[in-house]
């Protein structure tokens, strides 16, 4: 319990102040109760319904009742504001043709079957960004009962799927900041005219803690998201220093935290159950001191983190913060990032006990969100108009733009980007690849369906993340995937629809393929390189050996002129392997490259084996970073050599040699910690392949 609220409880009692009818029945009969089945805070960490500590991994539906222009491809001159986009539809279809655009947008955007695929990827809890007018209308001061049906039916998908919510007040009455992201016309008016709107502001919370006191699924309540108080009491974009009109960063710490305080006072005379959310100063990224102390010991510190390195140290001001408080820190908000950023942001935070909250669940043409809606023929032409590169569209091509888009967000009509959910979400990220689609050989492998996994396990990249904002880093072309692998949109008639692009050497790409038959192939491998770099080198392995030998990638005349390069009598064994492309020296484009069965081969066991083919014997044996192979064979082969360890690691390859008939001794080099290995000696002979085996064992 609370006792700072039973306190001024009973202070008021005896002053002789009345509450409102009812509140004051409802708050004594909630006292005995707080805290059990809900979610709380101990000291530095969080608790859930059961009292366990918990790290919450949750998602936000950002875009859906807070439109915001970014999201849906809508940028300056008329902006990104949901006032803004409101207008713009407006113009174009009337007020009506907008009700009915709204009413279809937010039906789609999030459904129960969102809800349900959020619950199933393995997120625990939803952050529900609102706008105020959606729930209350300043003009009649009266609630909007349509909104809390919204999120009334939100609150039922979330109790099917057993997944919590948290709500969060994302435009505040007057607007929190003066950016387009919270509705503002330019003017943070919640600080700078305090009356009326951090009254409404105060009435809209004091409603939603009657109505949702006493549900367990809602987590807390995130009372103003990334607050910005105004340098200028006027809220001119500027003043000068020292001039009355200026706040000083005091002042505007102190107007911060004088309404976070009115807010929790007025929440906790009605709801004690659940935590209230601080978001810092200048965006979530700012806690000044006089957010210490805050009077509610069930609060948590939420802070936003964007654009900026993923060390402790950009949190270290934040951990003693908390340490200094006794308070928890929740990452309310993240993303917009490259899947290596994500996943080390999410662990970062982990490994010091803080839950996170994605932003966001669904966008229009992204790769950096789990799902992605389509970008309609007619709806660019609507973008086109609004952004300055097309002619007004007529009204019915505008409506029919419209409500495509708006019909596009449909969950059944989005494309899933399981990358990013395995960066956010899958324990064995870091570790181990997992294949991006099946990719059966004789067939065709794309570039850029590449394994899931880390950079360094699956892929490696020059260039991974965004860790200040500027762009040319992570996928450059910004296309497909969400990787550091650099992907476009591709021009090859005879290839994939996309291609890997901006190729600089030692970068490397691996796919998981089933090889159907052991035999020899051709590898066909669609190529583009502009004259200005001089073309490429690259080559091919299997399994770490290397298959063949390097492919020069010449000048195509362009980064969309494409044409094919060739391996030839490529032997591949059958089954399921990891094929990797090496860069040796970068300057090109790939699309696909294309692998075709020439001849069925089969590979001989020792005891299957022609009479006069046979390993004679390995010398030195033990052998200290040198051993012979001596081996008979009656007609002419090439030999490789591989040795693997007792785990069936590939420990060791030796390139292929030819050899004539008779017999011969291949001498290698194989520095190898000491143990028992197994070399095993392939010898090719143009239709099958006999392997030939013998244990050695490395000593110092």
């Amino acid at each position: 319990m609370k006792k700072n609220h039973i306190r001024k409880a009973r202070a008021l009692l005896r002053a002789g102040i009345r509450y409102a009818a009812g509140v004051v029945s409802v708050f004594l009969l909630i006292l005995p109760a707080q805290g059990q089945g809900f979610f709380r805070t101990e000291g530095r960490q969080i608790l859930n319904r059961d009292g366990d500590p918990v790290v919450i991994r949750g998602l936000g539906l950002g875009g859906w009742l807070v439109p915001e222009g970014y999201m849906l491809h809508i940028f300056p001159p008329d902006g990104g504001s949901p006032r803004s986009i409101r207008a713009q539809i407006a113009s174009l279809i009337g007020e009506s043709g907008a009700d009915r655009f709204f009413e279809i947008y937010r039906a789609k955007y999030v459904a129960e079957k969102d809800i349900a695929a959020i619950a199933e990827w393995g997120f625990d809890h939803i952050r529900l960004p609102m706008h105020y007018n959606l729930l209350f209308d300043p003009d009649t001061e009266t609630f909007i009962e349509s909104g809390f049906k919204t999120i009334d039916d939100l609150l039922d998908w979330c109790r099917k799927y057993d997944i919590d919510l948290i709500l969060d007040m994302h435009a505040a009455p007057g607007g929190q900041n003066h950016g387009e992201i919270s509705d503002s016309d330019g003017v943070a008016r919640l600080w700078t005219e305090p009356d009326p709107y951090q009254d409404q502001l105060v009435t809209v919370w004091t409603e939603i803690a009657r109505r949702y006191v006493n549900e367990p699924y809602i987590i807390g309540y995130d009372l103003i998201n990334e607050p910005v108080t105004p340098g200028c009491r006027d809220g001119a974009a500027s003043c000068a220093p020292g001039s009355p009109n200026e706040w000083t960063g005091e002042e505007q710490s102190e107007a911060l935290r004088a309404l976070y305080v009115r807010l929790i006072e007025a929440v906790r005379q009605i709801d004690t159950n659940h935590i209230i959310f601080i978001e810092g100063n200048y965006y979530a990224t700012t806690f000044p001191p006089e957010l210490e102390n805050l009077p509610d010991d069930n609060i948590v510190y939420a802070f936003h983190k964007y654009w900026n390195a993923t060390d402790v140290g950009t949190i270290n001001y934040l951990l003693d913060f908390s340490e200094k408080t006794n308070v928890p820190l929740w990452l309310g908000e993240s993303g917009e990032n490259s899947n290596p950023w994500f996943f080390a942001v999410t662990r970062l935070a982990e490994r010091h006990g803080i839950g996170w909250n994605w932003w966001t669940h669904k966008k229009i043409a992204t790769i950096t969100s789990p799902l992605s809606a389509p970008f309609t023929p007619g709806y660019k032409d609507v973008l086109d108009y609004w952004n300055g590169n097309g002619p007004r569209p007529a009204p019915r091509a505008a409506s029919e733009g419209l409500f495509s888009m708006a019909e596009g967000l449909d969950l059944d009509s989005c494309i899933t980007r399981p990358g990013v959910l395995a960066a956010l979400l899958d324990p064995d990220y870091a570790t181990l690849r997992k294949p991006f689609k099946e990719h059966p050989i004789p067939g065709i492998v794309n570039a850029v369906d590449y394994d899931i996994g880390h950079a360094g396990t699956t892929y490696h990249d020059s260039d991974l993340m965004r860790v200040d904002g500027r762009d040319g880093v992570g996928n450059q072309g910004y296309e497909y995937r969400n990787d550091g692998v650099d992907i476009e949109k591709s021009k090859d008639p005879e290839g994939f629809e996309y291609n890997v692009g901006w190729i600089q050497t030692g970068e490397w790409l691996t796919w998981t393929v089933q090889i159907e038959k052991t035999g020899i192939y051709d590898v066909e491998i669609r190529v583009a390189a502009d004259a200005a770099d001089n073309g490429g080198v690259l080559h091919l392995a299997l399994n770490n050996e290397r298959l063949g030998a390097n492919v020069v990638v010449p000048v195509t005349g362009g980064w969309q002129t494409w044409q094919s390069v060739w391996m030839r009598d490529v032997t591949l064994p059958a089954g399921e392997h990891i094929l990797r492309m090496n860069v040796r020296n970068g300057g090109f484009n790939v699309n696909r490259m294309r692998f075709t069965l020439k001849e069925v081969t089969s590979v001989e066991q020792a005891d299957e084996l022609p009479e006069a083919m046979r390993l004679e014997g390995a010398w030195p044996n033990p052998f200290s970073g040198e051993v012979n192979l001596a081996f008979r064979t009656d007609r002419p082969v090439r030999a490789r050599l591989e040795m693997v360890d007792l785990l069936g690691r590939t420990v060791y390859t030796h390139a292929p040699e030819a050899f004539g008939t008779g017999e011969h001794t291949l001498s290698v080099s194989a520095d190898l910690p000491p143990g028992m290995y197994f070399s095993r000696l392939f010898l090719e002979d143009g239709e099958r392949t006999h392997l030939l085996t013998a244990p050695v064992t490395a000593i110092p």
